[in-house]
Protein backbone atom coordinates (compact mmCIF):
# COMPACT_ATOMS: atom_id res chain seq x y z
CA UNK A 1 0.00 0.00 0.00
CA UNK A 2 1.83 3.26 -1.13
CA UNK A 3 1.44 6.71 1.29
CA UNK A 4 -1.59 8.32 -0.63
CA UNK A 5 -3.70 5.34 -0.39
CA UNK A 6 -2.63 4.41 3.57
CA UNK A 7 -3.33 9.02 3.88
CA UNK A 8 -6.58 8.20 2.29
CA UNK A 9 -7.40 4.72 4.41
CA UNK A 10 -6.50 6.49 7.86
CA UNK A 11 -8.70 9.73 6.64
CA UNK A 12 -11.86 6.97 6.03
CA UNK A 13 -11.60 5.45 9.29
CA UNK A 14 -11.03 8.59 11.21
CA UNK A 15 -14.24 9.26 9.89
CA UNK A 16 -16.41 6.12 10.10
CA UNK A 17 -14.63 5.46 13.66
CA UNK A 18 -16.03 9.14 14.76
CA UNK A 19 -19.35 8.83 13.09
CA UNK A 20 -19.38 5.17 14.96
CA UNK A 21 -18.42 6.62 18.35
CA UNK A 22 -20.47 9.51 18.51
CA UNK A 23 -23.92 8.03 17.00
CA UNK A 24 -23.34 4.87 20.39
CA UNK A 25 -22.23 7.83 23.07
CA UNK A 26 -18.75 4.99 23.07
CA UNK A 27 -16.08 3.86 22.26
CA UNK A 28 -15.29 2.60 18.72
CA UNK A 29 -14.76 -0.52 17.17
CA UNK A 30 -12.68 -2.21 14.27
CA UNK A 31 -15.46 -4.39 13.61
CA UNK A 32 -18.30 -1.93 13.44
CA UNK A 33 -16.84 0.16 11.09
CA UNK A 34 -15.25 -2.24 8.48
CA UNK A 35 -18.79 -2.91 6.80
CA UNK A 36 -19.53 0.93 6.14
CA UNK A 37 -15.54 1.69 5.40
CA UNK A 38 -15.19 -1.00 2.35
CA UNK A 39 -18.88 -0.83 1.29
CA UNK A 40 -17.86 3.28 0.82
CA UNK A 41 -14.75 2.77 -0.57
CA UNK A 42 -14.36 -0.69 -3.08
CA UNK A 43 -10.96 -0.07 -3.75
CA UNK A 44 -9.84 -0.18 -0.44
CA UNK A 45 -11.04 -4.16 -0.78
CA UNK A 46 -7.44 -5.73 -1.92
CA UNK A 47 -6.02 -4.39 0.74
CA UNK A 48 -8.26 -6.27 2.97
CA UNK A 49 -5.55 -8.38 5.15
CA UNK A 50 -3.75 -4.37 5.46
CA UNK A 51 -6.54 -1.87 6.75
CA UNK A 52 -7.49 -3.28 10.03
CA UNK A 53 -3.73 -3.08 11.45
CA UNK A 54 -4.04 0.57 10.09
CA UNK A 55 -7.33 1.48 11.75
CA UNK A 56 -6.16 -0.12 15.35
CA UNK A 57 -4.46 2.58 15.63
CA UNK A 58 -6.68 5.49 14.60
CA UNK A 59 -9.33 4.33 16.43
CA UNK A 60 -7.30 3.79 19.41
CA UNK A 61 -6.28 7.55 19.12
CA UNK A 62 -10.30 8.47 18.81
CA UNK A 63 -11.12 6.24 21.88
CA UNK A 64 -8.30 8.61 23.68
CA UNK A 65 -11.04 11.54 22.93
CA UNK A 66 -13.53 13.06 25.22
CA UNK A 67 -17.15 12.64 23.63
CA UNK A 68 -16.83 16.57 23.21
CA UNK A 69 -13.41 15.83 21.40
CA UNK A 70 -14.86 13.55 19.25
CA UNK A 71 -17.95 15.43 18.18
CA UNK A 72 -16.14 18.64 17.43
CA UNK A 73 -13.49 16.55 15.35
CA UNK A 74 -16.30 15.22 13.72
CA UNK A 75 -17.63 18.23 12.62
CA UNK A 76 -14.12 19.56 11.13
CA UNK A 77 -13.63 15.87 9.32
CA UNK A 78 -17.35 15.29 8.49
CA UNK A 79 -19.97 18.39 9.42
CA UNK A 80 -22.96 16.88 7.08
CA UNK A 81 -22.47 13.90 8.95
CA UNK A 82 -22.72 15.38 12.02
CA UNK A 83 -25.20 17.10 11.25
CA UNK A 84 -27.44 13.90 10.13
CA UNK A 85 -26.61 12.49 13.68
CA UNK A 86 -27.91 15.13 15.54
CA UNK A 87 -31.33 15.12 12.87
CA UNK A 88 -31.34 11.29 13.85
CA UNK A 89 -31.13 12.54 17.66
CA UNK A 90 -33.92 14.85 17.68
CA UNK A 91 -36.06 12.32 15.60
CA UNK A 92 -35.11 10.11 18.49
CA UNK A 93 -36.94 12.26 21.03
CA UNK A 94 -39.79 12.22 22.66
CA UNK A 95 -42.85 10.95 20.60
CA UNK A 96 -45.07 10.46 23.07
CA UNK A 97 -47.19 13.06 24.62
CA UNK A 98 -46.58 14.86 27.88
CA UNK A 99 -48.78 12.77 30.79
CA UNK A 100 -51.75 15.48 31.92
CA UNK A 101 -50.11 17.02 35.58
CA UNK A 102 -47.62 14.46 35.82
CA UNK A 103 -45.38 17.14 37.72
CA UNK A 104 -47.94 17.24 40.19
CA UNK A 105 -47.22 13.49 41.33
CA UNK A 106 -43.92 12.46 43.23
CA UNK A 107 -44.07 9.34 41.16
CA UNK A 108 -45.59 8.46 38.08
CA UNK A 109 -47.77 4.92 38.92
CA UNK A 110 -48.95 3.05 36.10
CA UNK A 111 -50.50 -0.12 35.49
CA UNK A 112 -51.21 -3.04 32.65
CA UNK A 113 -54.12 -4.32 33.49
CA UNK A 114 -54.81 -7.82 30.94
CA UNK A 115 -57.66 -10.39 31.44
CA UNK A 116 -55.30 -13.56 31.27
CA UNK A 117 -57.94 -15.09 28.54
CA UNK A 118 -55.31 -16.19 26.71
CA UNK A 119 -51.98 -15.25 24.74
CA UNK A 120 -51.93 -11.49 23.45
CA UNK A 121 -52.47 -10.74 20.49
CA UNK A 122 -50.91 -7.76 18.71
CA UNK A 123 -52.84 -5.20 19.22
CA UNK A 124 -52.08 -5.57 22.94
CA UNK A 125 -48.68 -4.74 22.78
CA UNK A 126 -49.67 -1.43 22.69
CA UNK A 127 -50.65 -0.90 25.84
CA UNK A 128 -46.82 -1.52 27.51
CA UNK A 129 -45.15 -0.13 24.61
CA UNK A 130 -46.30 2.63 25.71
CA UNK A 131 -47.20 2.69 29.26
CA UNK A 132 -43.23 0.92 29.56
CA UNK A 133 -42.15 4.19 27.75
CA UNK A 134 -43.71 6.55 30.00
CA UNK A 135 -41.93 4.61 33.07
CA UNK A 136 -38.80 5.84 31.72
CA UNK A 137 -39.47 8.92 30.23
CA UNK A 138 -41.12 10.22 33.82
CA UNK A 139 -38.42 7.49 35.74
CA UNK A 140 -41.58 5.97 37.50
CA UNK A 141 -43.63 2.61 38.14
CA UNK A 142 -45.92 0.37 36.47
CA UNK A 143 -47.37 -3.00 37.32
CA UNK A 144 -48.97 -5.84 35.97
CA UNK A 145 -52.31 -6.27 37.34
CA UNK A 146 -54.43 -9.65 36.12
CA UNK A 147 -57.65 -8.64 36.07
CA UNK A 148 -59.01 -12.26 36.50
CA UNK A 149 -62.30 -11.97 38.38
CA UNK A 150 -64.77 -13.31 35.41
CA UNK A 151 -64.02 -17.04 35.91
CA UNK A 152 -66.91 -17.73 33.65
CA UNK A 153 -67.49 -15.40 30.10
CA UNK A 154 -63.84 -14.58 30.14
CA UNK A 155 -62.20 -17.81 31.84
CA UNK A 156 -58.95 -17.07 32.61
CA UNK A 157 -56.06 -19.59 30.48
CA UNK A 158 -54.00 -20.84 33.13
CA UNK A 159 -50.69 -20.49 30.66
CA UNK A 160 -51.71 -17.10 29.38
CA UNK A 161 -50.26 -15.86 33.10
CA UNK A 162 -46.73 -16.76 32.74
CA UNK A 163 -47.39 -16.26 28.81
CA UNK A 164 -48.10 -12.40 28.75
CA UNK A 165 -45.35 -11.94 30.98
CA UNK A 166 -42.78 -13.46 29.07
CA UNK A 167 -44.63 -11.24 26.11
CA UNK A 168 -43.88 -7.96 28.05
CA UNK A 169 -40.46 -8.84 28.35
CA UNK A 170 -39.83 -9.54 24.54
CA UNK A 171 -41.38 -5.90 24.21
CA UNK A 172 -38.62 -4.81 26.20
CA UNK A 173 -40.01 -3.94 29.49
CA UNK A 174 -39.84 -5.42 33.04
CA UNK A 175 -43.24 -4.87 35.48
CA UNK A 176 -42.01 -3.43 38.60
CA UNK A 177 -44.89 -5.42 40.58
CA UNK A 178 -47.30 -8.06 39.52
CA UNK A 179 -50.84 -8.74 41.36
CA UNK A 180 -53.22 -11.10 40.53
CA UNK A 181 -56.88 -9.76 40.89
CA UNK A 182 -57.96 -12.92 41.53
CA UNK A 183 -55.77 -12.71 45.05
CA UNK A 184 -57.42 -9.70 46.36
CA UNK A 185 -61.09 -10.90 46.41
CA UNK A 186 -61.53 -10.38 50.21
CA UNK A 187 -60.10 -6.62 50.24
CA UNK A 188 -62.73 -6.10 47.12
CA UNK A 189 -65.72 -7.96 49.80
CA UNK A 190 -63.86 -5.57 52.66
CA UNK A 191 -64.45 -1.93 50.22
CA UNK A 192 -68.30 -3.57 49.22
CA UNK A 193 -69.02 -3.61 52.65
CA UNK A 194 -68.01 -0.54 53.90
CA UNK A 195 -70.37 0.93 50.71
CA UNK A 196 -73.15 -0.87 51.88
CA UNK A 197 -72.21 0.96 55.46
CA UNK A 198 -72.77 3.90 54.12
CA UNK A 199 -75.77 2.99 52.34
CA UNK A 200 -74.32 3.63 48.51
CA UNK A 201 -74.82 -0.04 47.71
CA UNK A 202 -77.88 -2.75 47.80
CA UNK A 203 -78.49 -5.92 47.09
CA UNK A 204 -80.88 -6.44 44.28
CA UNK A 205 -82.89 -9.98 43.09
CA UNK A 206 -84.17 -8.41 39.87
CA UNK A 207 -84.20 -10.17 36.77
CA UNK A 208 -81.51 -8.76 34.02
CA UNK A 209 -84.83 -7.63 31.72
CA UNK A 210 -86.95 -6.56 34.73
CA UNK A 211 -84.20 -4.11 35.90
CA UNK A 212 -82.80 -2.87 32.56
CA UNK A 213 -87.10 -1.80 32.37
CA UNK A 214 -86.54 -0.07 35.02
CA UNK A 215 -83.26 1.74 34.74
CA UNK A 216 -83.98 2.58 30.96
CA UNK A 217 -87.40 4.16 32.32
CA UNK A 218 -85.04 6.12 34.85
CA UNK A 219 -87.46 3.99 37.71
CA UNK A 220 -85.45 2.46 40.88
CA UNK A 221 -85.27 -0.77 41.76
CA UNK A 222 -87.95 -1.93 44.68
CA UNK A 223 -84.61 -3.20 46.60
CA UNK A 224 -83.28 -0.03 46.36
CA UNK A 225 -84.17 1.45 50.13
CA UNK A 226 -83.53 -1.95 51.54
CA UNK A 227 -82.52 -1.15 55.09
CA UNK A 228 -78.43 -1.69 55.63
CA UNK A 229 -78.69 -4.52 58.12
CA UNK A 230 -80.57 -6.60 55.39
CA UNK A 231 -77.86 -5.59 52.61
CA UNK A 232 -75.36 -6.16 55.10
CA UNK A 233 -76.94 -9.70 55.59
CA UNK A 234 -77.69 -10.48 52.20
CA UNK A 235 -74.12 -9.46 50.98
CA UNK A 236 -73.17 -11.83 53.34
CA UNK A 237 -74.88 -14.87 51.90
CA UNK A 238 -73.49 -14.08 48.49
CA UNK A 239 -70.25 -14.05 49.77
CA UNK A 240 -70.58 -17.68 51.67
CA UNK A 241 -72.34 -18.71 47.91
CA UNK A 242 -75.54 -18.76 49.33
CA UNK A 243 -77.32 -17.88 46.27
CA UNK A 244 -77.19 -19.33 42.34
CA UNK A 245 -75.97 -17.55 39.18
CA UNK A 246 -78.11 -14.47 38.51
CA UNK A 247 -80.08 -14.84 41.99
CA UNK A 248 -78.53 -12.02 43.61
CA UNK A 249 -76.26 -9.05 42.71
CA UNK A 250 -75.05 -5.66 44.37
CA UNK A 251 -75.38 -3.02 43.22
CA UNK A 252 -73.84 0.60 43.49
CA UNK A 253 -76.33 3.31 44.05
CA UNK A 254 -75.14 6.13 41.38
CA UNK A 255 -78.37 8.52 39.50
CA UNK A 256 -81.33 6.34 38.84
CA UNK A 257 -81.96 9.67 35.86
CA UNK A 258 -78.20 9.89 34.67
CA UNK A 259 -78.71 10.75 30.99
CA UNK A 260 -76.51 7.68 30.36
CA UNK A 261 -78.44 4.76 31.19
CA UNK A 262 -75.42 2.51 31.52
CA UNK A 263 -74.10 4.54 34.77
CA UNK A 264 -77.46 3.56 36.61
CA UNK A 265 -76.95 1.98 39.89
CA UNK A 266 -74.25 -0.46 37.84
CA UNK A 267 -73.53 -3.95 39.27
CA UNK A 268 -70.58 -3.90 41.54
CA UNK A 269 -70.83 -8.09 42.49
CA UNK A 270 -72.27 -10.72 40.86
CA UNK A 271 -72.81 -14.93 41.58
CA UNK A 272 -70.82 -17.13 39.42
CA UNK A 273 -71.46 -20.81 39.93
CA UNK A 274 -68.62 -21.58 37.65
CA UNK A 275 -65.30 -22.19 39.60
CA UNK A 276 -61.97 -20.39 38.83
CA UNK A 277 -59.37 -22.17 37.14
CA UNK A 278 -56.77 -21.35 39.97
CA UNK A 279 -56.67 -23.74 42.68
CA UNK A 280 -56.49 -20.58 45.31
CA UNK A 281 -59.51 -19.10 43.71
CA UNK A 282 -61.43 -21.54 43.25
CA UNK A 283 -63.66 -21.76 46.37
CA UNK A 284 -65.12 -17.84 45.69
CA UNK A 285 -68.53 -17.74 43.89
CA UNK A 286 -69.23 -14.28 44.60
CA UNK A 287 -66.80 -12.32 42.04
CA UNK A 288 -66.59 -8.36 41.66
CA UNK A 289 -67.24 -6.43 38.42
CA UNK A 290 -64.30 -5.39 36.49
CA UNK A 291 -65.49 -1.52 37.28
CA UNK A 292 -65.55 -2.15 41.26
CA UNK A 293 -62.58 -4.23 41.44
CA UNK A 294 -60.02 -2.03 39.10
CA UNK A 295 -61.43 1.29 40.79
CA UNK A 296 -60.68 -0.40 43.90
CA UNK A 297 -57.05 -1.77 42.99
CA UNK A 298 -55.91 1.68 41.28
CA UNK A 299 -56.55 3.57 44.31
CA UNK A 300 -54.86 1.13 46.63
CA UNK A 301 -52.19 0.39 44.02
CA UNK A 302 -51.47 4.40 43.85
CA UNK A 303 -51.94 4.54 40.39
CA UNK A 304 -51.49 8.30 38.91
CA UNK A 305 -52.38 7.44 35.38
CA UNK A 306 -54.70 5.42 33.58
CA UNK A 307 -54.16 4.79 29.80
CA UNK A 308 -57.38 3.09 28.02
CA UNK A 309 -59.75 3.05 25.41
CA UNK A 310 -62.32 5.54 24.71
CA UNK A 311 -64.79 2.86 24.48
CA UNK A 312 -64.09 2.34 28.26
CA UNK A 313 -65.09 6.17 29.16
CA UNK A 314 -67.94 4.82 30.71
CA UNK A 315 -66.13 2.41 33.01
CA UNK A 316 -64.34 5.85 34.39
CA UNK A 317 -67.28 7.78 34.95
CA UNK A 318 -68.85 4.31 36.65
CA UNK A 319 -65.62 4.26 39.03
CA UNK A 320 -65.91 8.20 39.91
CA UNK A 321 -69.19 6.83 41.28
CA UNK A 322 -67.36 4.92 44.17
CA UNK A 323 -64.07 7.34 44.58
CA UNK A 324 -66.81 10.11 45.52
CA UNK A 325 -68.32 7.67 48.45
CA UNK A 326 -64.55 7.11 49.94
CA UNK A 327 -63.55 10.63 48.92
CA UNK A 328 -60.73 9.21 46.85
CA UNK A 329 -58.63 11.29 44.22
CA UNK A 330 -59.71 9.67 40.56
CA UNK A 331 -56.44 8.84 38.49
CA UNK A 332 -55.81 11.20 35.47
CA UNK A 333 -57.34 9.22 32.32
CA UNK A 334 -55.45 9.23 28.64
CA UNK A 335 -58.20 7.56 26.48
CA UNK A 336 -57.13 6.70 22.84
CA UNK A 337 -58.48 4.79 20.13
CA UNK A 338 -58.32 1.16 18.66
CA UNK A 339 -55.55 0.22 16.89
CA UNK A 340 -55.79 -1.89 13.52
CA UNK A 341 -53.11 -4.29 11.73
CA UNK A 342 -52.73 -4.46 8.57
CA UNK A 343 -51.67 -7.91 6.40
CA UNK A 344 -53.78 -10.11 8.29
CA UNK A 345 -56.95 -12.09 7.55
CA UNK A 346 -57.33 -13.66 10.56
CA UNK A 347 -59.22 -11.45 13.13
CA UNK A 348 -57.68 -9.57 15.82
CA UNK A 349 -59.58 -10.97 18.31
CA UNK A 350 -58.56 -13.31 21.49
CA UNK A 351 -61.73 -15.74 21.27
CA UNK A 352 -61.83 -15.69 17.45
CA UNK A 353 -58.00 -17.31 17.50
CA UNK A 354 -58.95 -19.47 20.45
CA UNK A 355 -61.62 -20.92 17.83
CA UNK A 356 -59.64 -21.05 14.54
CA UNK A 357 -57.05 -23.20 16.45
CA UNK A 358 -59.97 -25.63 18.15
CA UNK A 359 -61.17 -25.85 14.65
CA UNK A 360 -57.36 -26.89 13.50
CA UNK A 361 -57.63 -23.86 11.12
CA UNK A 362 -54.69 -22.43 12.87
CA UNK A 363 -52.01 -25.01 13.99
CA UNK A 364 -50.97 -22.84 17.30
CA UNK A 365 -50.80 -19.28 18.75
CA UNK A 366 -47.58 -19.18 17.12
CA UNK A 367 -48.87 -20.41 13.05
CA UNK A 368 -47.33 -17.31 11.05
CA UNK A 369 -50.90 -16.65 9.85
CA UNK A 370 -52.32 -15.36 13.61
CA UNK A 371 -51.57 -11.75 14.34
CA UNK A 372 -50.55 -12.75 17.82
CA UNK A 373 -46.88 -11.80 19.78
CA UNK A 374 -46.33 -15.48 19.15
CA UNK A 375 -46.53 -15.66 15.89
CA UNK A 376 -44.22 -12.41 15.11
CA UNK A 377 -41.61 -13.77 17.68
CA UNK A 378 -41.34 -16.73 16.13
CA UNK A 379 -41.01 -15.46 12.85
CA UNK A 380 -37.53 -13.70 14.17
CA UNK A 381 -39.37 -10.23 14.56
CA UNK A 382 -37.93 -8.22 17.40
CA UNK A 383 -39.87 -6.42 20.44
CA UNK A 384 -38.18 -3.61 19.91
CA UNK A 385 -39.58 -2.82 16.58
CA UNK A 386 -43.37 -3.46 17.41
CA UNK A 387 -42.75 -1.37 20.75
CA UNK A 388 -41.24 1.80 18.61
CA UNK A 389 -44.02 0.89 16.06
CA UNK A 390 -46.76 1.21 18.43
CA UNK A 391 -44.93 3.95 20.61
CA UNK A 392 -45.06 6.33 17.38
CA UNK A 393 -48.49 5.71 17.21
CA UNK A 394 -49.12 8.06 20.28
CA UNK A 395 -52.42 8.60 22.27
CA UNK A 396 -55.03 9.67 19.97
CA UNK A 397 -58.47 9.27 20.51
CA UNK A 398 -59.32 8.58 16.97
CA UNK A 399 -58.44 4.74 15.87
CA UNK A 400 -55.42 4.49 14.20
CA UNK A 401 -53.48 2.03 11.68
CA UNK A 402 -50.40 0.19 12.00
CA UNK A 403 -48.79 -0.69 8.79
CA UNK A 404 -47.02 -4.03 9.05
CA UNK A 405 -44.59 -2.65 7.02
CA UNK A 406 -43.55 0.02 9.63
CA UNK A 407 -42.34 -3.09 11.94
CA UNK A 408 -40.85 -4.83 9.50
CA UNK A 409 -38.33 -1.58 8.65
CA UNK A 410 -37.96 -1.20 12.24
CA UNK A 411 -36.78 -5.00 12.29
CA UNK A 412 -34.76 -4.54 9.57
CA UNK A 413 -32.47 -1.77 11.06
CA UNK A 414 -32.31 -4.07 14.34
CA UNK A 415 -31.17 -7.22 12.18
CA UNK A 416 -30.05 -6.51 8.68
CA UNK A 417 -26.34 -5.90 9.93
CA UNK A 418 -25.85 -8.89 11.92
CA UNK A 419 -27.95 -11.54 9.41
CA UNK A 420 -25.90 -13.74 7.88
CA UNK A 421 -26.61 -14.45 4.03
CA UNK A 422 -27.69 -17.30 2.36
CA UNK A 423 -29.14 -19.10 -0.95
CA UNK A 424 -32.62 -20.81 -0.80
CA UNK A 425 -34.25 -21.76 -4.51
CA UNK A 426 -38.45 -22.33 -4.22
CA UNK A 427 -39.72 -24.57 -6.35
CA UNK A 428 -36.43 -25.42 -8.01
CA UNK A 429 -35.68 -25.85 -12.00
CA UNK A 430 -32.44 -28.42 -12.11
CA UNK A 431 -30.15 -27.19 -14.87
CA UNK A 432 -27.12 -28.99 -15.80
CA UNK A 433 -23.46 -26.84 -15.76
CA UNK A 434 -20.93 -26.70 -18.64
CA UNK A 435 -17.87 -25.39 -19.28
CA UNK A 436 -14.60 -24.61 -17.24
CA UNK A 437 -15.95 -22.46 -14.06
CA UNK A 438 -15.17 -22.93 -10.45
CA UNK A 439 -15.70 -25.79 -8.13
CA UNK A 440 -16.92 -23.87 -5.59
CA UNK A 441 -18.83 -20.77 -5.34
CA UNK A 442 -17.74 -18.10 -2.45
CA UNK A 443 -20.19 -15.25 -1.80
CA UNK A 444 -19.79 -13.10 1.13
CA UNK A 445 -21.20 -14.07 4.70
CA UNK A 446 -22.28 -10.58 4.65
CA UNK A 447 -21.81 -8.15 1.95
CA UNK A 448 -21.39 -5.21 4.53
CA UNK A 449 -18.83 -7.06 6.20
CA UNK A 450 -15.75 -9.09 4.77
CA UNK A 451 -14.05 -9.32 7.90
CA UNK A 452 -16.74 -11.98 8.17
CA UNK A 453 -15.86 -14.04 5.69
CA UNK A 454 -16.83 -16.20 2.89
CA UNK A 455 -19.24 -19.05 2.42
CA UNK A 456 -17.91 -22.27 0.59
CA UNK A 457 -20.55 -23.92 -2.03
CA UNK A 458 -19.85 -26.70 -3.85
CA UNK A 459 -21.46 -26.65 -7.34
CA UNK A 460 -21.50 -29.98 -8.91
CA UNK A 461 -22.91 -30.81 -12.14
CA UNK A 462 -26.37 -28.96 -11.50
CA UNK A 463 -27.61 -26.40 -9.56
CA UNK A 464 -31.35 -25.44 -9.07
CA UNK A 465 -32.62 -21.69 -10.09
CA UNK A 466 -36.52 -20.58 -9.05
CA UNK A 467 -38.89 -21.55 -12.32
CA UNK A 468 -39.08 -17.52 -13.05
CA UNK A 469 -35.15 -17.11 -13.52
CA UNK A 470 -34.80 -19.46 -15.83
CA UNK A 471 -33.44 -17.16 -18.86
CA UNK A 472 -34.49 -17.33 -22.31
CA UNK A 473 -32.06 -19.69 -25.34
CA UNK A 474 -28.89 -18.08 -25.70
CA UNK A 475 -29.53 -15.51 -22.94
CA UNK A 476 -26.91 -14.62 -19.80
CA UNK A 477 -27.46 -14.89 -16.41
CA UNK A 478 -25.17 -14.55 -13.62
CA UNK A 479 -24.97 -16.88 -10.75
CA UNK A 480 -24.53 -15.29 -7.64
CA UNK A 481 -21.43 -15.78 -5.90
CA UNK A 482 -20.47 -17.87 -9.14
CA UNK A 483 -20.05 -15.99 -12.33
CA UNK A 484 -21.43 -15.71 -15.81
CA UNK A 485 -23.28 -18.47 -17.75
CA UNK A 486 -25.37 -18.87 -21.12
CA UNK A 487 -28.46 -20.97 -21.33
CA UNK A 488 -28.06 -23.16 -24.34
CA UNK A 489 -30.12 -26.36 -24.86
CA UNK A 490 -31.54 -26.55 -21.35
CA UNK A 491 -27.59 -26.15 -19.67
CA UNK A 492 -25.68 -23.42 -18.54
CA UNK A 493 -22.59 -22.93 -19.93
CA UNK A 494 -20.25 -20.80 -18.65
CA UNK A 495 -18.67 -17.92 -20.47
CA UNK A 496 -15.73 -16.40 -18.65
CA UNK A 497 -17.58 -12.91 -18.87
CA UNK A 498 -16.41 -10.84 -15.51
CA UNK A 499 -18.54 -8.79 -13.67
CA UNK A 500 -18.94 -5.56 -15.75
CA UNK A 501 -21.62 -8.45 -17.35
CA UNK A 502 -23.60 -7.26 -15.11
CA UNK A 503 -22.25 -3.25 -14.39
CA UNK A 504 -21.97 -2.88 -17.78
CA UNK A 505 -24.52 -4.94 -20.21
CA UNK A 506 -27.20 -5.30 -17.56
CA UNK A 507 -27.09 -9.40 -16.86
CA UNK A 508 -29.55 -9.82 -14.73
CA UNK A 509 -28.18 -11.74 -11.29
CA UNK A 510 -29.99 -14.56 -10.04
CA UNK A 511 -29.32 -17.32 -6.89
CA UNK A 512 -29.19 -20.75 -6.73
CA UNK A 513 -28.11 -24.01 -4.69
CA UNK A 514 -26.54 -26.68 -6.13
CA UNK A 515 -28.60 -29.72 -6.88
CA UNK A 516 -26.78 -32.52 -5.39
CA UNK A 517 -25.86 -31.03 -1.68
CA UNK A 518 -28.36 -28.91 -1.04
CA UNK A 519 -30.48 -28.56 2.13
CA UNK A 520 -34.33 -29.92 2.22
CA UNK A 521 -36.47 -26.43 3.92
CA UNK A 522 -39.75 -25.59 4.59
CA UNK A 523 -40.42 -22.06 5.00
CA UNK A 524 -43.49 -21.38 7.20
CA UNK A 525 -45.28 -17.95 5.61
CA UNK A 526 -48.51 -15.62 6.28
CA UNK A 527 -49.67 -17.30 2.71
CA UNK A 528 -48.51 -20.68 3.69
CA UNK A 529 -45.88 -22.68 3.76
CA UNK A 530 -43.09 -22.85 0.87
CA UNK A 531 -40.53 -25.47 0.44
CA UNK A 532 -37.62 -25.44 -1.58
CA UNK A 533 -33.49 -26.31 -1.03
CA UNK A 534 -30.72 -24.41 0.57
CA UNK A 535 -27.51 -23.66 0.39
CA UNK A 536 -25.49 -26.88 1.90
CA UNK A 537 -24.02 -25.51 5.29
CA UNK A 538 -27.33 -23.80 6.24
CA UNK A 539 -28.08 -27.25 8.74
CA UNK A 540 -25.16 -25.66 10.50
CA UNK A 541 -27.19 -22.30 11.81
CA UNK A 542 -29.04 -23.29 15.39
CA UNK A 543 -32.97 -22.53 16.32
CA UNK A 544 -33.61 -18.95 16.77
CA UNK A 545 -30.88 -17.66 14.22
CA UNK A 546 -31.73 -14.84 11.91
CA UNK A 547 -30.69 -15.24 7.91
CA UNK A 548 -31.78 -13.50 4.82
CA UNK A 549 -32.11 -15.54 2.21
CA UNK A 550 -30.70 -13.54 -0.32
CA UNK A 551 -33.64 -11.77 -2.82
CA UNK A 552 -36.01 -13.25 -0.89
CA UNK A 553 -36.20 -12.15 2.63
CA UNK A 554 -35.40 -12.51 6.33
CA UNK A 555 -36.36 -16.14 8.23
CA UNK A 556 -35.63 -17.35 11.67
CA UNK A 557 -34.35 -20.89 12.10
CA UNK A 558 -36.83 -22.50 13.98
CA UNK A 559 -36.32 -26.72 12.99
CA UNK A 560 -32.76 -27.47 12.01
CA UNK A 561 -32.67 -31.19 12.88
CA UNK A 562 -36.49 -32.41 12.98
CA UNK A 563 -36.72 -35.62 14.93
CA UNK A 564 -38.81 -37.18 12.37
CA UNK A 565 -36.14 -36.25 9.54
CA UNK A 566 -38.19 -34.57 7.99
CA UNK A 567 -37.08 -31.07 5.85
CA UNK A 568 -35.73 -28.16 8.42
CA UNK A 569 -37.98 -25.38 9.08
CA UNK A 570 -37.70 -21.58 9.04
CA UNK A 571 -40.19 -18.97 9.73
CA UNK A 572 -40.46 -15.96 7.16
CA UNK A 573 -40.14 -12.64 8.23
CA UNK A 574 -40.06 -10.18 6.10
CA UNK A 575 -38.14 -8.94 2.73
Amino acid sequence: MNDELRERVEQEVEKHALINAVKHDSDADVGAIMGPLMGENPEFREHGDEIPGIAGGVIAEINGLSADERRERLAEVAPDELDELESEDEEDEQVLPDLPTADEFDEVRMRVAPNPNGPWHMGHARMPAVIGTYKELYDGWFCVRFDDTDPETKRPDLDAYEEILDAIEYLGFEPDAVYRASDRVETYYEHARELIEQGGAYTCSCSGEEFSELKNNGNPCPHRDKDVGTVREEFADMVAGEYESGEMVLRVKTDIEHKNPALRDFVAFRMIDTPHPREEASEYRCWPMLDFQSGIDDHLLGITHIIRGIDLQDSAKRQRFVYDYFDWEYPEVVHWGHVQIDAYDVPMSTSSIKELIDEGDLDGWGDPRAPTIASVRRRGIRGEAITDAMVELGTSTSNVDLAMSSIYSNNRDLIGDESDRAFFVRDGVEVPLTGSGPEEATPPIHPDHEDRGTREIPVGQAVLIEPEDRPNHEERVWLKGLGCVKYTRDTFQFTGDDIDAVREEGVDVIHWVPAEESVPIRMRTMDGDVTGRAEPGFEEYDADDVVQFERIGFVRVDEVDPADETDAVVYYAHP
